[in-house]
């Protein structure tokens, strides 16, 4: 039986406590910075509607000028109603989708399981092999794998809070005023232990891109990727455009698929 003490809302998209389809977490209860901005956000819904309610009142008047203007006179009613429900449901999907982006970071849904999902569905018919929750025995875990004629990534999942920004200076990673030099550090570490065994393992020479697919941050606008400390960050729909844009001869058929075997057998699956 569900927790009564837990909301599962979808007025104004706002789910405090999480999702129905992902198991709670502490993390993202209580008074994590997550439980807030849920709080705040449901608290807001109507100034919301009411900027809505007022902005549609704009769009209406705006379509009957513009039935007048174009000689509509006994339609100009329908196109200020058309206008105005163009206003109200666009703005509607605009709140709705600053919403949910946040979904991953709220813990209302799984990182890997998106990123999973769009790499195999853009790389599989490229050549592409991709490999899950892998991990060397008691040591360093990744969420995904890939290994194709482009070469070996690893990719992580993160999210950040909405208004964290992203960037790089003088090739420092910064998470908003924060240095992001452990987080590249670690997953720096985990590309170079995983070509390690993988190239003791088949005789293929190895050299693993690490990559963050940020669910949740602000990255630049102007490409929307950020490189610095040998580390990638960018969104999860990016990362197979920036696989398959890598030279295509790096591996050949038969070292992709003794590569992946060989992660099959030697990665254990989380």
């Amino acid at each position: 039986m569900a927790d009564p003490s837990i909301t599962y809302s979808f007025g104004e998209f706002a789910v405090p406590g999480g999702s129905i389809y992902v198991q709670p977490n502490e993390k993202y209860t209580g008074s994590s910075p997550q439980w807030w901005y849920e709080k705040f956000w449901r608290e807001d819904a109507p100034n919301r509607r009411k900027y809505r309610y007022a902005k549609a009142g704009v769009g209406f008047v705006v379509g009957v000028a513009l039935g007048l203007r174009f000689d509509l006179s006994g339609a100009s009613a329908l196109t200020g109603l058309l206008a105005a429900g163009l206003v109200y449901g666009g703005d509607w999907l605009l709140d709705w989708y600053s919403f949910y982006r946040t979904a991953v970071w709220r813990g209302a849904r799984r990182g890997e399981m998106i990123t999973g999902r769009l790499l195999r569905r853009a790389l599989r018919r490229h050549g592409y092999q991709v490999l899950d929750g892998r991990a060397i025995r008691d040591q360093a875990s990744i969420d995904h794998l890939v290994i194709g004629p482009g070469g070996v990534w690893i990719i992580d999942n993160e999210s950040w809070a909405p208004d964290i920004e992203i960037a790089s200076y003088v090739g420092r990673l910064f998470f908003g005023e924060k240095y992001g030099s452990k987080t590249a550090k670690a997953l720096v570490d985990k590309a170079e232990t995983f070509a390690e065994l993988l190239t003791r393992e088949t005789g293929v020479p190895v050299t693993i891109t690490p990559v963050i697919a940020v669910h949740c941050g602000v990255l630049p606008k102007d490409g929307g990727v950020v490189v610095a400390e040998g580390l990638t960050l960018l969104k999860p729909r990016t990362a197979a455009r920036l696989i398959r844009s890598s030279d295509r001869g790096a591996l050949n058929d038969s070292q992709i698929e003794l590569l992946t075997r060989t992660a099959a057998r030697e990665l254990q699956r989380l």
